[in-house]
This record gives structure tokens, sequence and C-alpha cells, in this order.
């Protein structure tokens, strides 16, 4: 028996007290509670960290306030396309969709990817063929539609700048303001197993099918028991050049680093270097776990076997 441990993200970047009112503040921590709680559950009723870290993102993607599922932001033509990914850290094996509409879950259809579909990542219409397959939930365009969301891509849908995530802002605030909406959950389960689960809206007005960090295995999400699992969330575009998550991983198998240090090695250093901002969550085989960050904030929690929980949004 291992100490297992559940550590979960709901995006990084400019996120300050002063732009927050308490009950958004309360809110975003209720709903970072609520699925810590359940991930939780699975790890203590002897479930598997993979079951544990989707059913944490499932309650993440369900939360119209995170920018996944449900709350996913609109790209330039209007739409939601959404990205996701999940590994398995016992045998290496896992599954990425990209650019899907209409699936209420991402994460499910990724994990359906993993367990039956024979290959690791699909993308755009072959993923949601899979999806109607596997009996995955499909939601008309109206689930996914929120007014907060709607009203941020109409103040830039006609300019071809694109936003990281949720802002109430004017426009030139809106470019200051950078959030990186994505979701995360990493877990090691009583058995030591490892496993990593991010979820993303992506970008606002985003154009071309762009796809950032979170479903590309080893940029955004890896997970091996060797090692660690890592979730990260931030501006995909260097954490893909910097396949942030494998060389956490990487730092701690060639150069012997502690979790700790190889996050902060990589958030702190590397990504620094190309001007990478956001963060991640990690956790390793012992059960110990880490939440780095290099922006104002990072909406974070976990939750361990040893009695330790923790919610925070604040550097």
């Amino acid at each position: 028996m291992s100490d297992y441990t559940i550590v979960l993200h709901g995006g990084a970047g400019t996120i300050l007290k002063e732009d927050m009112t308490p009950a958004l503040e309360q809110a975003y921590c209720d709903g970072l509670q609520q699925a810590l709680d359940l991930g939780y559950a699975v790890l203590e009723q002897g479930g598997t960290a993979v079951n544990a870290v989707k059913a944490a993102l499932v309650i993440l993607e369900d939360n119209v306030l995170f920018n996944a599922g449900r709350g996913a932001v609109f790209t330039k033509k209007g739409v939601q396309e959404m990205d996701a990914a999940i590994m398995d850290g016992s045998d290496l094996s896992a599954g990425a969709v990209a650019g899907v509409r209409n699936v209420r879950n991402p994460i499910e259809l990724a994990t359906e990817v993993m367990r039956n579909s024979n290959h690791v990542f699909l993308s755009g219409k072959g993923a949601n063929d899979f999806a109607i397959k596997q009996g995955v939930k499909l939601e008309p365009d109206e689930y996914f539609f929120s007014q907060f969301r709607y009203d941020q891509w109409k103040a830039i849908r006609d300019s071809d700048t694109y936003s990281l995530d949720h802002t109430n802002h004017h426009l030139e605030e809106l470019m200051r303001d950078k959030k990186f909406g994505t979701v995360g959950a990493v877990a090691c389960d009583s058995k030591g197993n490892l496993a990593a689960a991010t979820s993303t809206g992506g970008m606002t007005n985003k154009k071309y099918g762009r796809i950032g960090d979170s479903p590309v295995i080893g940029a955004g999400t890896y997970a091996n028991n060797a090692t660690c699992a890592i979730s990260c969330t931030g501006h995909g575009e260097m954490f893909i050049r910097s396949v942030a998550a494998y060389d956490v991983s990487c730092l701690m198998e060639y150069k012997g680093l502690s979790l700790q240090e190889a996050m902060d090695t990589v958030v702190n250093r590397k990504l620094m270097a190309l001007h990478g901002e956001g963060g991640m969550i990690g956790v390793d085989a012992k059960g110990n776990a880490a939440m780095v960050l290099n922006s104002a904030g990072m909406y974070r929690g976990m939750k361990n076997s040893k009695g330790v929980t923790e919610v925070s949004i604040y550097k």
C-alpha cells in the first residue's frame, strides 16, 4: 500500500485577487474541492489512478467556470473545439482527442481512445465518429453556450487577436489579462500506479484548428510509474516546444532529481527561457505532490491519504 494522492488544476495565468469577487473566488474553490473529493473517493475505495483522474475531470468539464467541456471558449468561427488526453503510468497506454465538437466530456472520449481504439490520438470528425460508435455522450451547441464566454469572444472576434482565457475586461485589457483555461488531474493510487489527464477548450478566437499542448502526450500530459504523472496549463505552444511534461520525467529518470526539483527546473527555468507562462501539477509513485507555477495564479488543489487537503488560487 502506498500513500495515495490526487492533484488537480483548473488553469493558470494572470489571476489576481483584485479582479475576483468573493463569490466568484468561492465558486472556483468549491468547483475544485468537489472534483478533488470525487477523485479522492475513487482512490479511497481502492480504485485506479486512471479512474480517479477521469472522475475528477468530468466534474470540472461539467462546470461552466472552467474552459473545458461545458465551459469551453468560442473559436474564430463561433463554435467550441475541445482537446483532451489521458495516460496510464502503469503501461504507458494513452488516449487523446483534438478539435472535437459537441462531446459533453472529452476526457471520456480520450479514455475510450486509450482503451478501445488501438490508437493514441484522434482528431476532428474522425474523433467525433468514434465518439458516436462508442456511445460517448453528445450535447447540442446550446449546452456549451455561456453568455460570459460569448461576450468575451464577441469583443475580439473581428480582430486577429486571440485570448488565452476568460476575462470580462475591455479589449486592451484583454491582451494583458492572460488566463490559460485548462483542467487537469494527476493521481497516485494505493498500488503506486500513476495517471495524468488534461482537458481544454483552447484559446478564445483560435483559428485554423489550432491545438495546444493539452492533448499532446509528453507536452501537456504524461504519466510513467517509474517517475511521475504531470498535467500542464499555460501557453501551449511553449509547452509543446519544450516537451514540458516529459522533460520532468526525464530529469527524474536520468538526473535523479526529485519531483519538486524537476518541476521547478522546467517551469521556472526552461519554460521561462522561452517566455512560456503557466504551470503544472505532478505526483510521483510515493504519493508526493507538487504544484508549480510561474504566472500570477493557478486554480489548484491536492488531497492525500495522510489527511492533507489544499485548495488555492494565487501564487
